[in-house]
């Protein structure tokens, strides 16, 4: 390959947890396992009991999820380094603090302590009234006309929380309006998938849960990033510290502009993405994405698949 950086580095967020996931990597790796261990003290839950060998229910809980995940995407970046030279960085909502800590913008010990406290303050935040539900089959116009005319209807919160790719959306907000709009959908041809959530993620309901967490971000060091991270609030790469900053402070409570951020990584001359963590999905997400242009893609999330995306795309 050219020595020109093309590799832009992908970190999953909730729902791409699965069953056994890291375990693999930190079975052959002491420095990865003690990531394990750590995350379990500063959650003070069993991280790998539940994520190894436990129940599906379980592993949705987003104060465990939170911190498991982040671990894992951290310990593909770890068995990548030195490897492959990013040219930047992304991370879809969660993902994004294992992309500021592969970035080294955050040591991965505030990385896994800043997690481990937002999935605690996420899953308590709310009243029960919150809902998160994916829209499919509209396009970004179609989205903001149907949720706009939901939240009319009911005088509620509602909003577009994610951009995913530019046929598939999540929205947020109160129940009813979730539900307003997911009539709305079905009337127009669209479907709208509701998700099993604790409240209504990236949008203002999580206002007190943002503020707490400011709180914490107040006393955490942030450096100014070793490359480009993509951040979701703006969809724009930033490596300056006081940027990146004040976009984490809005991230639980902003729109996820994935479509966008991916777009910026390609104009920065991304060529190759490598998503570290399990499931692919952000890989499945770039075909609608990056739609006519030329690309390739891996998806690491264990050590053969690791060592599989090395041989087929080299060091970037």
């Amino acid at each position: 390959m050219s020595e020109m950086k093309t590799t832009a580095l992908l970190f999953p967020g909730q729902g791409s947890q699965e069953k056994g996931m890291g375990r693999a990597l930190a079975e052959a790796d002491g420095a990865i396992m003690d990531l394990w261990l750590k995350a379990e003290r500063i959650s003070g839950a069993e991280l790998r009991a539940v994520y190894w060998e436990g129940e599906e229910a379980d592993m949705a809980q987003t104060r465990w999820l939170q911190p498991a995940l982040t671990v894992v995407n951290l310990s593909v970046f770890l068995a990548l380094a030195g490897r492959v030279q990013p040219l930047c960085a992304g991370g879809h909502s969660l993902g994004e603090f294992a992309a500021l800590a592969a970035a080294r913008a955050l040591s991965v010990d505030d990385a896994l302590a800043l997690v481990c406290l937002r999935g605690r303050l996420m899953s308590e935040a709310g009243d029960g009234n919150g809902a998160m539900a994916a829209l499919l089959k509209l396009d970004q116009a179609g989205a903001e006309d149907l949720v706009a005319a939901a939240r009319a209807a009911t005088g509620l919160e509602l909003r577009v929380a994610n951009y995913n790719t530019p046929g598939q959306f999540v929205i947020s907000g109160r129940r009813e309006a979730v539900d307003a709009a997911a009539a709305l959908a079905k009337e127009r041809k669209a479907r709208a998938v509701p998700l099993a959530v604790s409240g209504a993620f990236h949008s203002p309901l999580m206002a007190e849960a943002a503020a707490e967490f400011g709180k914490a971000l107040a006393g955490t060091e942030v450096r100014d990033a070793a490359f480009p991270v993509v951040m979701n609030v703006t969809g724009a790469p930033v490596r300056a510290a006081a940027e990146l900053r004040a976009a984490v402070e809005r991230q639980m409570t902003s729109s996820v502009l994935w479509t966008q951020g991916v777009t910026a990584m390609w104009e920065l001359g991304a060529r190759r993405f490598v998503e570290c963590g399990p499931k692919g999905v952000l890989t499945r997400m770039l075909v609608a994405i990056l739609d006519g242009k030329a690309f390739s893609a891996a998806s690491c999330a264990d050590p053969a698949s690791i060592e599989a995306a090395l041989a087929a795309g080299g060091e970037a």
